[in-house]
Formats: C-alpha cells, sequence, structure tokens
C-alpha cells in the first residue's frame, strides 16, 4: 500500500483576519500553530512514517511540515521546496478583507474569483510591490509561471500537474507514505487530478486547515480509499468555514 498525505497549513494571521492572502508570505496564527501540532500528533498515533516531504515557498506551509513532522519525531526526513505548490495568485485582491470585496465587488464576482475554474481576479501592476518578479525567490526562476500578476484556478492546477507528474507521483510509487503541505488551491489540483473530478465539481471543494487528508493506492497506483484524519462534523463544520469566509469580517 501507498499513502499520500495532503495537508492544507494550519490558520495563518491573514486567515485569521480573514483577508486575501495568495502568494503574501504570511505567518501562521496561535490557532494555526496549534492545528498542525493537532494534525502532527494524529498522524504519528496513526502509524505514519513518512519518507518524503513536499511544501511551497510559503512559511506558513512551511512551518506546519516543521511542526508536523517534529510532533512525528520526524524532522529527519528529505524535504523538498517547491514554488509549484504556492496558492493560487490572488492578483490585486491580495491584503483585502473577503467580506469589505464582497460588500464593493458583490457576492457573485468574489465568488468567481475565488472559487471559479478559470475567471481571474483583477491583474498587478509590474511596479506593484506585490508583483512576485520583485521578490528574490522568484526573480531568477525562468518560468513565467513563478512570476504571475493574477490566477485563476486553473492556472494553478497548470503549473502544479506537471510537478506532480514528473516529481512527486514516482515518489508516491516507490515509497509508502510521502506526505504535502501546501494550500487550499494548489491542493485541489492534485485532488483533481486524483479523484478526476470535473472543472466544474472542483470548485465546491473547501479544504479546511490543519487536517490531514489521506489518499490509499494499490501497487498499482489505484486509489482505494482517501478520508480526513478527523471526525466527520468537524471537517464538514471547517469546510463550510471556508466556503462562507467571504461573508464575514
Amino acid at each position: 500500500m501507498h499513502r499520500l498525505v495532503l495537508i492544507r497549513h494550519g490558520e495563518s494571521e491573514w486567515n485569521k483576519a480573514n483577508l486575501f492572502t495568495g502568494w503574501t508570505d504570511v505567518d501562521l496564527s496561535e490557532k494555526g500553530l496549534q492545528e498542525a501540532a493537532e494534525a502532527g500528533i494524529a498522524l504519528k498515533e496513526a502509524g505514519f512514517q513518512f519518507e518524503y516531504a513536499y511544501t511551497s515557498f510559503l512559511k506558513r506551509a512551511i512551518k506546519t511540515l516543521n511542526i508536523v513532522l517534529e510532533k512525528m519525531d520526524q524532522l529527519w526526513i528529505p524535504v523538498e521546496k517547491s514554488w509549484r505548490l504556492n496558492e493560487k495568485h490572488y492578483g490585486a485582491l491580495q491584503g483585502f478583507n473577503k467580506a469589505e470585496m464582497t460588500e464593493k465587488y458583490g457576492p457573485e464576482k468574489i465568488k468567481q474569483w475565488r472559487r471559479s475554474y478559470d475567471i481571474r481576479p483583477e491583474s498587478l501592476t509590474d511596479d506593484d510591490e506585490r508583483n512576485p518578479a520583485l521578490d528574490p525567490r522568484y526573480k531568477n526562476i525562468d518560468d513565467p509561471m513563478a512570476k504571475p500578476h493574477t490566477e485563476a484556478l486553473c492556472d494553478t492546477i497548470a503549473r502544479i500537474i506537471p510537478y506532480w507528474e514528473n516529481v512527486i507521483l514516482p515518489k508516491v510509487k516507490s515509497s509508502n507514505d510521502i506526505i504535502i503541505a501546501a494550500h487550499g488551491n494548489s491542493l485541489r489540483g492534485i485532488i483533481k487530478v486524483l479523484k478526476n473530478i470535473s472543472d466544474e465539481d472542483i470548485i465546491g471543494l473547501n479544504l479546511p486547515t490543519g487536517i490531514p487528508y489521506v489518499f490509499e493506492f494499490d501497487d498499482n497506483m489505484q486509489l482505494q480509499k482517501d478520508y480526513f484524519l478527523a471526525d466527520e462534523e468537524k471537517v464538514k463544520a471547517l469546510m463550510d468555514a471556508v466556503a462562507n469566509q467571504g461573508n464575514k469580517k
């Protein structure tokens, strides 16, 4: 059996403040630190022994992974970081309150920008300080996908799939347990492929922060089952909270 664990980072300071975050490098909140610790304890109790780990270039995901591995006494395992696992870039929305933007643009427009498959938020300008091309993490990367001014979910998935197919998937096939600590939208891209979810249906998937999502495969890499490592009612409540973020300040 081969097991892949996906975990969205714990609550960040901007999650807590209900701000669009995207590629902004925001730290974990106190709640987020606790969520990561609880996830690590749950994974240890469930008997996971990770052989390799992947995460993004953003510290909320990196710290979540580090805390999980620390609680499991597995900080020694190899970890690979990739910008391709970054969150969807929210363009000019980044840093603004979701409820306030909903009041300004209307709930339907914000829903499209947040959840549609191919509608992008308003783009950054080249001289905007939020432009990834001005960030030392990305400015020397030749791939233009590493310097987005805005993204729709389809763009996020397009940059993730080659990395999934060429880097992560072969490691999953040759290992027992692998973990990816990343972000709501980047993980949705992987889940879309794993479960063959349509462009329309992937819009309705909301991932809770800090809850391990487990995928089990047979030796032919056929998916046998997938489940959250948490109580179903808790997971549903957290998913609903993510879906309703545009309604609260």
